[in-house]
């Protein structure tokens, strides 16, 4: 049964690797893998710290339980974490052209998708693109029409978020970020909402926040929710302070076959000792039990050689024939960069790892073959 404990700071987990490719513009983008079975690309929240998650205990639940379902690939976004800070197009197209961008570094040619939060309506915008591409699509506590204000009231309020950023995200204590941190997760323990404090000034800068905060709430993907084409599941906590349980209802109406499941929190990140958490999992593991036996069968499977590409299965046959990084580089005009990327791709898809994952992957690749 999957359960996280909730209480104090998690220790540090399991090892999860972090890689790094450009995006959009050539922007920098840190990347992260860890869990095992079939992947699951996460378009996440715009706060996030690839390492600082690892300790959270806000965000530790998700990448220890999510992890036994499925192996999952997260990224900070641009201007956010890891990831690169000196951006200024915090656009949707740049931010669709950056997960286009991890997946193509992954080198998994289908993969599930998860849009959470902020992170929705690029995850929206990708599937209905690449529908060839996403298996499954997962949304989470997702808005699809932005956040304009729509009325004199609205305008005022949204002004005075604005206004509370540029005077209070980068200061030491905590006064001006605990007011988003109380709309994000209201349930929260004292130590829970500490850690989301402090996440909002390690994740990004003023001008980013501002800047990605603009953009957002411009977003609308509403027009292309009926052209989404595979299988969608919709998760919406009811009282949601920063996503209005609505624009999940219409979300669902609007894709076809979409499922929405109603999660009774009012928190936007579901907190590992809340009763919607352990549904939220069975929903998801239910959702991605089609992609975890294709993966058990070894279709799409992390640890088959099947899994690899056409360009990592030339890439580990040249190397078993011996030819250093430089050398393939040189036979298949690539960078030397390049083919450490696709080496470590194949390495993660085959399951090795360490001195031997040379040699182990090329066995691995020319035993297959011969069967």
């Amino acid at each position: 049964m999957l359960s996280s404990r909730a209480g104090a700071a998690p220790e540090a987990g399991p090892a999860q690797e972090i890689r790094f490719c450009r995006g959009t513009a050539g922007a920098r983008l840190a990347y992260a893998v860890h869990g095992t079975g079939p992947p699951l690309i996460v378009v996440s929240c715009w706060l996030s710290h690839l390492q600082h998650d690892w300790r959270s205990p806000v965000w530790r639940h998700f990448l220890d339980d999510l992890g036994r379902i499925a192996t999952m690939i997260r990224y900070d976004e641009r201007g956010f974490g890891l990831s690169d800070w000196s951006v200024d197009d915090f656009s949707l197209e740049a931010r669709l052209g950056d997960l286009e961008a991890v997946v193509a570094a992954t080198g998994h040619e289908r993969f599930a998708l998860l849009g959470m939060s902020g992170g929705g309506p690029v995850a929206i915008t990708y599937a209905a693109r690449h529908p060839e591409r996403v298996s499954r699509l997962i949304l989470y506590g997702g808005a699809t029409s932005g956040n304009m204000p729509k009325n004199a009231e609205e305008a005022a309020e949204d002004d005075a978020y604005e206004a509370l950023i540029k005077v209070g995200w980068a200061k030491p204590h905590n006064r001006f970020r605990r007011i988003f941190t109380s709309a994000f997760i209201p349930d929260a323990s004292e130590e829970q909402m500490r850690w989301m404090d402090d996440l909002q000034r390690m994740s990004t800068s003023t001008q980013n926040a501002v800047a990605s905060r603009s953009a957002r709430k411009r977003a609308d993907v509403r027009p292309v929710l009926p052209s989404i084409q595979v299988p969608t599941l919709i998760l919406q906590a009811r009282d949601d302070q920063m996503v209005d349980f609505e624009s999940a209802r219409d979300a669902s109406a609007s894709i076809p076959d979409a499922r929405l499941v109603p999660l009774d929190s009012a928190n936007h990140i579901l907190l590992a000792d809340e009763p919607a958490w352990p549904l939220f999992l069975r929903e998801v593991q239910a959702f991605m039990e089609p992609d975890a036996r294709s993966a058990r069968a070894g279709g799409v499977a992390v640890g088959q050689s099947s899994a690899l590409t056409s360009r990592e299965r030339d890439i580990v046959r040249l190397a078993a024939d011996g030819l250093t990084n430089d050398e393939i580089a040189d036979r298949l005009t690539l960078s030397p960069r390049t083919i450490e990327r696709h080496l470590s791709n194949a390495y993660l898809k085959l399951g090795v790892s360490g001195k031997s994952a040379r040699t182990a992957a090329a066995a691995r690749l020319l035993r297959d073959e011969l069967h």
